[in-house]
């Protein structure tokens, strides 16, 4: 290691969550003394962040490491990540992989890359049990993106019949409200001007704070006090339980002052009979009530939902179920995922199981339901005068942004733009899907 040069390499898979941490992990290695170069660059480490919610994220992994032995032959490759956890001896075995860190090893990876060779056999695993992972590491990305992800929660203690996040990330636990307030003010420093909440559920924020078991605070009591931080122009909520999800919290979003009229609400299927053998902690009746009443204090609020097709019983009549009390919902978009089967989950057991040509229409018949329901939510939207984010991508001489309420826009490439607010006219849908914007007297205004 003494012609070491300190470079390295970072890439993630999957989820809003991954990528706070991967930026976490870049911060780690940067502060002492790594130069952080692009994936495709020579470097002398590269740093592979997984997830493991589908096969797809498996297959990545490998693609992934083949891409850093094509740009360094001779580069260190470290996995980290929810697959790395499930299945570090599997990944160890992958040509090109070095070292292999499960969740509690992957902050402390300075500690790894001192003494660290080339394998020419199979890499190194470093990788404790799950039920080790009782602390909480506080992450947030920055400096790759308009928008700062900001992880305030991590684990789940829900025993979903499909997932292995609670396999891969351990118990609920969450970081303290005040450390979360300091992330928050170190990122509105920095003029990034949109802050992500994220998590593996968030709306058990609170629980394993200090280590114990009991709610020290609510996810409400974190909204409130971070709607009070100066100089955050937007704060955005990912993903949260619908069970969760509660009227209060939906109120302050609809008076706040930085949180945006933006919900993603996990569903996962409209069948209470599938939603009972998933262990859903809902059913049909309290999600309709949820986006309801978002709809009723909100009615310009964007809501997305997740849902899963083929899921073990899921029968024609059942999926119908499903894509009927979508179709009547006042929601904005789709997130399908087809269901893939993963070891060490109940519903691995479960009887009626879909073909998977069957799981496929299904997919793209969501799909399709998905861009009727965001077209009509656009199109809603058209002629109204709204805030909008500008990203850093040109793109063919274009640039692209979202409005409060996730409508995405786009204009032609004006540097000066990047990374502020501009309140715009959206004047129609484009061939792309996307949102064409002109100037109004908003604007004008706020020059002036």
């Amino acid at each position: 290691m003494s012609t070491f040069q300190r470079t390295a390499a970072f890439h993630t898979l999957g989820c809003k969550l991954n990528f706070a941490e991967t930026s976490t992990i870049a911060r780690q290695l940067t502060d002492a003394g790594y130069d952080k170069v692009g994936f495709d660059d020579k470097a002398n480490i590269y740093v592979i962040n997984t997830c493991s919610v589908t096969e797809n994220a498996d297959r990545e992994c490998k693609l992934h490491v083949k891409r850093a032995m094509k740009a360094n032959p001779e580069g260190l490759v470290v996995i980290v990540g929810c697959y790395a956890q499930l299945k570090p001896e599997e990944i160890s075995q992958i040509e090109g992989v070095d070292l292999v860190l499960g969740a509690k090893e992957k902050f402390n990876i300075l500690s790894y890359l001192d003494d660290l060779e080339k394998s020419e056999s199979e890499g190194i695993v470093h990788s404790c049990e799950i039920e080790e992972t009782d602390f909480f590491i506080g992450s947030y990305s920055i400096g790759d993106r308009t928008r700062a992800f900001l992880k305030v929660q991590d684990g789940c203690d829900y025993k979903c019949t499909y997932c292995t996040i609670p396999l891969a990330r351990g118990i609920s636990r969450s970081d303290t409200i005040e450390n979360v307030l300091r992330n928050a003010k170190e990122i509105a420093a920095k003029d990034i001007k949109e802050i992500v909440l994220t998590g593996v559920n968030i709306g058990d924020y609170g629980k394993g704070e200090f280590g114990n078991k009991r709610h020290e605070h609510t996810f409400l009591d974190l909204i409130s006090e971070l709607d009070q931080v100066e100089g955050i122009e937007r704060i955005r909520i990912s993903s949260i339980e619908p069970n969760l999800l509660k009227d209060e919290s939906i109120e302050l979003v609809s008076k706040s002052k930085s949180f945006v009229p933006h919900f993603h609400i996990p569903l996962q299927s409209g069948s209470d009979d599938l939603l009972k053998k998933m262990k859903r902690r809902y059913l049909t009746k309290l999600y309709n009530d949820r986006v309801n009443k978002i709809h009723e204090v909100m009615p310009h609020a964007a809501i997305g939902v997740d849902v899963i097709v083929g899921f073990p019983g899921e029968t024609e009549e059942r999926f119908m179920e499903t894509y009927n009390f979508l179709n009547e919902l006042p929601i904005t978009y789709l997130h399908v995922f087809t269901y893939s089967e993963r070891e060490n989950t109940e519903a691995v057991g479960m009887e009626g199981v879909v073909p998977i040509p069957e799981r496929k229409k299904r997919n793209k018949m969501l799909r399709i339901l998905s861009e009727k329901k965001k077209m009509a939510f656009y199109q809603t939207q058209l002629g109204k005068t709204l805030p909008v984010l500008w990203e850093h991508e040109n793109k063919d001489g274009k640039m692209f942004g979202f409005t409060e309420n996730y409508v995405r826009v786009q204009k032609d490439f004006d540097q000066a733009s990047v990374n502020q607010i501009e309140f715009l006219n959206l004047e129609k849908i484009l061939s792309d899907g996307t949102v064409s914007v002109q100037s109004s007297y908003e604007s004008f205004l706020a020059k002036a």
